[in-house]
């Protein structure tokens, strides 16, 4: 088909646009309040019997405001249908962190533990598209509010770094690691490895390995009852033989994974110095001069070779870029 009249296109160019409808804005400004107070009332804790708020944060009542956003039907007020929403998201994410953070329950008991957690995610909601990152930021919570830990708070924290290492180790990447072969001939002077970065390095002031295979062994069939994504009652913890607390003791760990199963890892303290070293950027001659200045070094000496090539036999060594670049992702 042919046109008439040619298109004039410089015509169309310097046509001005069309002025924006404030009511348009104004509708999308509206929207977004919507929305903000809404995820707010989602966000804030249950009240005692597992209801809704009776007020707003400024003192309406909460069924005043929820009328105001939500259409009651036959069957539910406003306020009702809200609370739905608003138990269904506390269920979810508590029964999250009963799954991420059973050892920290066991250390402080399921009433502290559970006080914790909801004042941690009021303090920190979701806002993450994944519940994976649910937990992220319970170690920072507690060491800037220890109330919650209260004389346990050494061994909760020590136990949340162990629990949260095996979330990062199951999910993290897997970079390529460097072959043996690449290392043969390198000079140990200029040579710099990184870390896996699903590999994670702790020092911890007890032994939570030992005591998180104890919780595990003494678990019943169920620690607790599991509840789905869109459950209608709280999470509740199961029958559990008490286990004793550990007592303190300086304990190195490595957490990282193998054939999509975590594995942890037992150190010794100048193996532990040689890893975090490689991992920190140093070369392989500084990271092995700094351990073996801290001992024996005859007897050092034989085990850093061991040492260095069971971590590279388990692909543990990449290179230090890649792995610097995976960590800031």
């Amino acid at each position: 088909m042919k046109l008439s009249k040619p298109i004039d296109s410089s015509a169309r160019s310097n046509r001005k646009p069309l002025s924006p409808d404030p009511r348009a804005d104004a509708g999308l400004d509206e929207l977004r309040a919507l929305q903000r107070d809404v995820a707010q009332a989602l966000f804030r804790p249950l009240a005692p019997g597992d209801r809704i708020q009776s007020r707003w944060t400024d003192g309406r009542p909460m069924r005043q405001v929820a009328a105001e956003w939500i259409k009651p039907h036959d069957r539910l007020t406003s306020l009702d249908r809200l609370q739905i929403y608003n138990r269904c998201y506390w269920y979810r994410v508590l029964d999250c962190l009963y799954d991420d953070f059973p050892g920290v329950q066991a250390v402080l008991g399921a009433r502290a533990f559970l006080r914790l957690i909801t004042a941690y995610l009021t303090a920190y909601p979701s806002i993450s598209y994944t519940l994976r990152d649910l937990g992220s930021r319970m170690e920072r919570f507690l060491r800037s509010q220890p109330q919650w830990a209260g004389a346990r708070l050494p061994l909760a924290l020590d136990m949340i770094r162990f629990e949260w290492a095996q979330i990062t180790a199951f999910d993290d990447p897997a970079l390529p690691p460097v072959p043996m072969d690449d290392l043969l001939g390198a000079s140990p002077a200029t040579l710099r490895l990184g870390l896996q970065p699903y590999v994670a390095l702790l020092d911890l002031a007890h032994p939570v390995d030992e005591f998180a295979l104890a919780i595990k062994t003494a678990d019943s069939d169920g620690q607790r009852e599991q509840v789905s994504n869109v459950s209608d009652s709280a999470p509740k913890a199961g029958s559990r033989r008490r286990v004793r607390l550990p007592k303190p003791e300086t304990t190195f760990v490595a957490v990282h994974r193998m054939h999509n199963s975590i594995y942890i890892k037992r150190l010794e303290r100048e193996q532990f110095l040689l890893l975090r070293a490689v991992r920190d950027g140093a070369t392989l001659e500084d990271a092995v001069e700094q351990v073996l200045a801290g001992g024996d070094g005859a007897t050092l000496s034989a085990k850093v070779g061991a040492w260095f090539q069971n971590a590279a036999s388990l692909g543990w060594f990449c290179a230090p870029r890649a792995a610097s670049a995976a960590a800031l992702s």
